[in-house]
């Protein structure tokens, strides 16, 4: 069994054991009061064109998609909304629209 403090897990980075995506880092949690337990992690939209056009979407990964939570890492089996997971494999970005042709 190992104990983790809330803080600990903001060091953390998140992997996505499905197709190896890294996530980022944990950003909050969102914690039941009823029970005390946490329900889910929060991860941070990433910065678009360096914060000039906003964020993404926050990536929040329920409790239970949670695999493993090691020493550095926390890999999670998480499906990701379908706009994203496009976003992801087609690379995405703005230098990947100039390079297209």
């Amino acid at each position: 069994m190992m104990f983790c403090r809330l803080g600990d897990l903001r060091s953390k980075y998140v992997i996505n054991v499905r197709n190896g995506c890294k996530l980022g880092y944990v950003d909050d949690v969102e914690i039941d009061t009823v029970s005390a337990g946490v329900n889910s992690i929060v991860i941070r939209g990433k910065l678009r064109f360096f914060g000039i056009l906003g964020r993404e979407e926050d990536i929040i990964i329920p409790w239970e998609d949670i695999e493993v939570i090691g020493e550095d890492t926390i890999l999670v089996n998480h499906v990701l909304p379908p706009s994203r997971e496009e976003h992801k494999k087609s690379g995405g970005g703005f230098f990947h629209i100039l390079t297209e042709d």
